[in-house]
Parts: C-alpha cells; sequence; structure tokens
C-alpha cells in the first residue's frame, strides 16, 4: 500500500481538495520546515471549510425535505381512526332523537316525528360526509354504456 491510496478515495470526491493538498506540499518544500504548522493549518482551514459547506448543504436539503413532507400531511384529511370518532357521534344522535322524538309525537303527531327523524338522519349523513368526502364522488364512471356517449 503505498503513501497515495488512503487519499485518493478523497481526491476523487473532490478534486479541488487534491490541487490544495498537492500546492501545500509543493510550498512546504519551497519554504522548508519552518512553515510546516502554518501550511497544516491553512490547508486545515480549508478542509474544515469543504466540511463545513457539504453539511450545510445536507441539513439545508433534509430540511427542505422534512418541510415539504409536513406541507403534504397538512393538505391530507385526517383520517377518522378512532372508535369515537367513527360511531360516537351517530351514537350520541341516535340516543338524543329518543327524548326528540318523544316531545315531537306529543306536539306535533307523526309529522313532528318524522321531522325529527329526518333531521337525526341529515345529521349523520352530513358527519359521514365530512369523516369521508369520497362519498360524495360516486361510484365511478363506469356504469354507462358505450350508447350512452
Amino acid at each position: 500500500m503505498t503513501t497515495r491510496e488512503p487519499r485518493d478515495a478523497a481526491l476523487r470526491a473532490d478534486p479541488d481538495l487534491g490541487k490544495d493538498l498537492d500546492a501545500t506540499v509543493r510550498a512546504r518544500r519551497e519554504l522548508g520546515d519552518d512553515y510546516d504548522t502554518a501550511l497544516v493549518e491553512s490547508f486545515l482551514e480549508k478542509v474544515g471549510q469543504r466540511i463545513d459547506d457539504t453539511v450545510d448543504r445536507r441539513v439545508r436539503r433534509q430540511l427542505a425535505e422534512q418541510q415539504l413532507e409536513t406541507a403534504r400531511e397538512t393538505r391530507r384529511p385526517r383520517p377518522a381512526d378512532s372508535w369515537g370518532e367513527r360511531y360516537g357521534f351517530a351514537l350520541i344522535t341516535l340516543v338524543l332523537a329518543i327524548p326528540l322524538s318523544s316531545i315531537a309525537g306529543a306536539f306535533a303527531g307523526l309529522s313532528g316525528m318524522v321531522v325529527t327523524w329526518l333531521g337525526v338522519v341529515g345529521v349523520n349523513a352530513v358527519q359521514a360526509v365530512r369523516l369521508h368526502p369520497e362519498l360524495l364522488a360516486g361510484r365511478g364512471g363506469g356504469d354507462r354504456s358505450p350508447r350512452d356517449g
């Protein structure tokens, strides 16, 4: 294994870094051992700056990806995943429909009860469409025959 092999992979990834290293080595040969510390510090500063730039680019890219994902999540309708959200509203309206039916029946007879139950059904239909907007989309356009045009 030669002394150039370990750095070859890094130099292929950043050719400017290889040029800077070669320039630093040439400068050391020309200036002598007295300037070793200054040359090494200068080269390490360049390497550190390149690392910082690379990390900044990666962090910005990841942040942009996270913001994009967050924006996509906020646009999606939230699914009703709890039992209470799915069935709780319907149970409450049915429980309340019993006293409302008796009150409506006592004051308006059969027509009052019909209006009460139409209201209960209507409220539940609105809630179902709110939780599942695809219910309004219908069953698709595949039911028509080619003659219907």
